[in-house]
This record gives C-alpha cells, structure tokens and sequence, in this order.
C-alpha cells in the first residue's frame, strides 16, 4: 500500500495541510462569512443594473435617432416625390445607402421608406447577418400594402411608433437550428417630411433582438464581479435579464427556453415581480432559481414618454458565490502558517518531480509510436501504478508489431480482391452479347441457314463493338493505375480546347447546346494524350447533363495562385448543380449515377492533373463567383489548372469570339 503515489501524497497533504488548516476554515467559516461581502455584493449589483438599464437604453437611443436621421434626409422625400411621379434614382441610391448601414452595423434585419399609399420605395438589400434577402424576400416587400400596419396611420399623421419585441411577418423566419431570438425584433417608424412639412410617407426599420440580447449574456457582467466572486467563478452565476414593460415578461435571458414566458406564473416567482412593480430601482428579495438561492438588483430603462420601452433589467448572482470572496481571506491567513506551507511545498515538488518524470517519458514513447516507431520501449524503474503503466505499454507496442504486418497484408488482399471483383464485374457484361452471337453464328453455319450472311455480319458487328467496349474498360483501369508512361509537349491549351469542342460540335448540334468559348489560353508543358483525355471527360460530363439543350461557356486564361503562374480551363453548364448527396464522391473511382459508364472519369482526370502538377475542381455555378456564363444561371462549374510553360511569359489579355449554338436548360449529375 505504501508503495502507492495516492496513498504517499494522502499522508504527506494530511500530515502537512490539513491540520492547520481545519483550524482557520472553522474560524473562517464561523466568525467572519456572515460578516463579509454581502453589503458589498448587494451594491455591486445594485449598481450593475443600473449600469445595464443605461446600456440599454442608450442602444435604444442610438437606434431611435438612426432611424430620425435617416428619416430627416431630403433623400427620402425626394426618393417617395419621384416614386409618385413614376421617376426612378433617388430610390436605387437610399436602398444603396441602406446596405451600407446594414452591414456597417449588422444590428438591423430591415430598413424600409414606405410612401403615403403604403407601398415600398426602398429598402435595404442586405440582411443584418451579412447575407442578400431572397428575391421572394424582396417581390414579398414590393407588394405588401404598408397601410394594413397598424403603425401606418398613425405615422402618417406624424407621430413616431416604437414596436417592442416580436417576430415579423415581414421576413421569413431564419432556420430552426439557429437561436430562437434571432426571429425577433424591435421597430422604430419615423414619418417622412417634405419641404413644406408635409408628411408624404414612413420610415419603418426592425432592429434584430441579438442586439440587446447580448446585453446579457454572462461575458458582459465578467468584470464587474472581478474580485467579489473569485477569479475562476465569475461566470458560473452572474447573469442579467431584460423583463417587458409589464415587469413579468421575460424579453431576454442567457436561458432562451424562458424567453417569453411569466416570471410569476410559468417561472413560479411572483414576489420578483411584485417587488419589481413596486419601484423604479432596487433589489429583488432572495429567491431560489435553478436549484440555486440567488441575490439580485433591478432597474427600470427608460419609459416611452422619455423615448424608451420602460423595459426592467436585472442582474443575479448565486448566493455561494457571494462569499467566495473569503478564499481571498483565506489566502491572507495562510501567510500565518509560511512556515508549514514552505514544507508542503517542498515535499510536495519532490514528490511530484518523482511522479512526473516517468509520465513525461510515456508521453515521448507515446509520440514515438504516433509516429510509426513500434520499437519504442520504457525502462520501468517502479513498482507502483505508474510503473504498471510502463509496462503495460511495452506490452501493447509489441502487440502492435507483431499485428501491422498482418494489417498491412490483409488491407493490401483486400483491395486486390476488390480491384478483382469491379474488372470481373465490368468485362462479364460485354462477354455475354459475344457468347450468345457466336453460337447463333455455329448454329446457323451447322443448319446451313439462307440468312447466314446477314447472321455473319450482324454477328461480326456485335463482336467489334463489345470488343471495343472491353477495350475502353481495359483502358479505364490501365490509367487509374497510372501505369501509362507521359510524354510532355509544350503546346498552347487553348488551341487543344478549341480541338475537343470541334471534335464534340456534331453532338453539341445534335443537343441543342450553344457553346460559347472565351480567353487567350497559355502555353504549358504536359502530355497532351492525356490532358485531351480530361478535358474530353468534362465536356462529355457536361454534354450528358444537359439533354434537352442548354448553354456551354468554356474560358481558358492565365491565373496566379499563391506565387504560381497557372493556365485555368473553366467548364460550365446550364444543368441544375451538384446535389449534396453526389458531391463527397465525385472523384471516387467506381462512383457514378449514371447507368452507363465505369465511373472512374472523375478519378482518372484528377490522377492526372495531379500528376501534372496542377488540380480539378467541381463545383455548383451559384458557388463559383467570377465563372463564366449569366448569373443565376445555375449549373456545374468544372475548373481544371495546369502550371504554365516557364518559357512561356507572355500575358495575354485579349478575348477570343464567342461561338453560339441554340440550346436550352438540362440536368447535372456531376460524374464520370
């Protein structure tokens, strides 16, 4: 039992420590924890909730005199006069101005001048989480008749409403997985005045409850319990709350499950609520919240004839918490016992020092071993856990040896047997139509048939195209090997596109696919065979994707990537994208949706840009900014980069014609 490092450390801290100090917990605990700190914790938090009430109702105030200075710009009068007038201009410029505001800020979800007749001039673009609102988001904004707010009238008459929190019907509401306050807002309308102080029409803006509920959130009480609380304990309890202007209902809280709810009878604590009710700033009676008995102070924010929402803030903090502060105390009174801690200190660092030694050199085996050295082994010097360890590890490395080998063979069988298995599976399908034509030829020649001849020939026909068919197979599986020797030519990659869309121009006809082709190109280095090969697979990907007709940009031009000097061929269709489900596996061999094909397209064409030095990527046209082709065309966008030819130093600039052919929209499924 002695041999044990927690029995060594047991009695040396029992003999050491806790003996002295039972004796100053007790007379902590005693005589000085009911004396201390509460007086000093009730005015800490007395005095934080009015320094929250003042947060709050100054964001309140910036957010209200936003809206009055936007609304008192003689753009908004000038932007309704000529909505009226059926001009346009002044809008285009505010809603401009608008986006500006949005994301400089990122507080407000919308901004919006409605005219007299309560319909939209303008309004911002931009949500205030960075993201466009939809083109639904904005038809919805044009066609909403503003009068059916009941903010309306009243604003039109010149007096400025405030909303308290709710959720809009303005905007759709964001995901189900995002928090919940996001789908609320506050609004501010301020009425628009013309020259002549006529009042022409409303500024309405919703700002997002984020805003405020930050306010809240524990990180922002952190310093102001700094040394009342403990410096490792701050954040457990201290939290602050926003209540309604009916002192009851929870407008925001670090807990979002209650937002909304009664603070007298869903939360079941109506004494807050009276004493709330009662006067404009003080203290909550104690109460218990979450299994744990609390302390708080409140304060009431501004009213609405003062330009505020006459909301009640609070802060709380755990009872528990409150005295932590006598551990600073206890800290002091060690000083007392110097002499015994310096002795514990000593013993303990000797001990610890023994007890850590042998753990730092696990942990560098243990490296050793991450790293692939199985020979790692601890010299064991104890008895003890640690030394059972040490042991135990030199047990496991061994294991581990003696099994990687088998592993390494095992994993190679099996992909030897699966490699087996896809050929087998690929060449049967074409040796059946050869076996059942070469008996119906024997038995025809044996029956002396009169139509042996067209039987010979129909025979013949067959046998040529399968053969070619395990011809294209063998030759799939030949290069995902990479057994294929390259031979490099310096050539110019534009002229080897114009070469594969000729070479594809009767089956873009025959699709009623128009083929723009676009940009200079460049000269590289690479076997053209091969980079033929891919550039035929992407073109061949997009042609199958686009059946019914559709639109095919291809732009070849000079790219800079990270001090590299690239030529990027760009290929894109009018298809419907990439689904989420197909994109992880595109460049998997064997992966396709089609029902023709080995699925190994993608997969050799990757094999071979890498071994080109360059890369390929395939991804949906909306997530491809600066692809060629409209916008919101839709599609896939395939992108394949080789290095340029060092000796090619020319920047091209100019832009080749553009060939057409009529086409129309298709599908999209991305492999080979």
């Amino acid at each position: 039992m002695l041999q044990r490092i927690s029995t060594r450390l047991l009695l040396a801290v029992l003999a050491a420590v806790i003996v002295p100090f039972s004796g100053f917990a007790v007379f902590l605990d005693t005589q000085m924890k009911g004396r201390l700190t509460r007086d000093v914790a009730r005015a800490s938090l007395k005095a934080l909730a009015a320094d929250l009430a003042e947060r709050v109702d100054r964001k309140v105030d910036e957010r209200r005199l936003d809206v009055v200075s936007w609304s008192r710009s003689p753009l908004c009068a000038l932007a309704i006069e000529q909505a009226t007038a059926g001009v346009g201009g002044a809008a285009d410029g505010l809603a401009d101005s608008f986006d500006v505001s949005v994301e400089e800020k990122r507080v407000y979800d919308l901004v919006a001048l409605v005219d007299g007749r309560g319909r939209l001039v303008a309004s911002n673009r931009v949500g205030g989480d960075g993201a466009p609102l939809s083109a639904e988001t904005l038809a919805s904004l044009r066609d909403h008749d503003f009068r059916e707010e009941p903010w309306f009238a009243p604003a039109l008459r010149g007096e400025p409403q405030r909303l308290d929190k709710h959720a809009t019907t303005l905007l759709p509401p964001r995901g189900a997985d995002r928090a919940s306050y996001l789908n609320h807002q506050i609004g501010f309308v301020e009425p628009v005045r013309s020259d002549e102080q006529e009042t022409v029409g409303a500024l309405f803006v919703l700002v997002n409850w984020k805003h405020f509920q930050s306010e809240v959130d524990q990180e922002v009480l952190k310093e102001y319990f700094k040394g009342l609380v403990g410096r490792d304990r701050q954040l457990d309890s201290a939290y602050g709350w926003i209540w309604g202007a009916d002192a009851d209902t929870i407008l925001a809280h670090p807990n979002e499950r209650i937002h909304g709810q009664s603070v007298a009878r869903e939360v079941g604590l109506p004494q807050l609520v009276a004493a709330a009710g009662a006067e404009d700033w003080g203290f909550y009676p104690e109460y218990v919240f979450g299994g744990q008995r609390k302390s708080g102070a409140f304060k009431h924010c501004a009213d609405p004839a003062e330009g505020g929402f006459g909301w009640v803030v609070g802060v709380g903090i755990n009872n528990e918490d409150i005295y932590a502060a006598v551990n600073d105390l206890r800290e002091l009174l060690f000083k007392g016992t110097l002499v015994v801690v310096l002795v514990v200190l000593l013993w303990t660092m000797i001990i610890a020092r023994r007890t850590t030694s042998p753990i730092l050199d696990l942990k560098a085996h243990t490296q050793r071993v991450a790293r692939g050295d199985l020979e790692a082994r601890i010299d064991v010097r104890s008895r003890d856990e640690i030394g059972a360890l040490g042991e135990a590890f030199n047990r496991m490395t061994a294991e581990l040896a003696e099994n990687r080998e088998q592993l390494v063979k095992a994993e190679k069988d099996a992909a030897w047997r699966e490699m087996a298995r896809q050929v087998a599976h690929d060449i049967k399908n074409p040796l059946t139509p050869i076996q059942l034509s070469a008996d119906l030829l024997q038995r025809a020649r044996r029956e002396e048939s009169p139509e042996f001849e067209r039987i010979f020939d129909r025979t013949m026909e067959t046998i040529s195209r399968q053969v070619k068919t395990l011809r294209a197979i063998a030759s799939d599986f030949h290069a995902l090997t990479g057994a294929h020797r390259h031979t490099p030519v310096e050539f110019d990659l534009g002229e080897l596109v114009d070469d594969v869309l000729e070479l594809n121009a009767a089956w873009a006809d025959e699709l009623g696919i128009a083929v723009h082709r676009t940009g200079d190109g460049g000269r590289v280095r690479v076997d053209p065979d091969q980079m033929r090969r891919v550039l035929n697979n992407l073109v061949s990907n997009a042609f199958e994707a686009m059946p019914d007709g559709g639109e095919l940009h291809v732009d070849v031009a000079r790219v800079s990537d990270g001090g590299r000097e690239l030529v990027a061929v760009t290929v894109r269709d009018t298809g419907v994208g990439i689904s989420e489900e197909v994109r992880p596996h595109l460049f998997e061999p064997y992966f396709t949706t089609r029902s023709t094909g080995t699925g190994l397209g993608l997969a050799i064409a990757r094999r071979v840009a890498e071994e080109m030095h360059g890369d390929i990527e395939l991804r949906s046209a909306d997530e491809t900014p600066g692809a060629p082709g409209p916008d919101g065309a839709g599609g896939t966008v395939a992108r394949v980069r080789v290095p340029v030819h060092a000796a090619d130093s020319a920047q091209g600039t100019a832009s080749r014609g553009t060939r057409e052919r009529p086409g129309g929209d298709g599908g999209e499924d991305g492999t080979a």
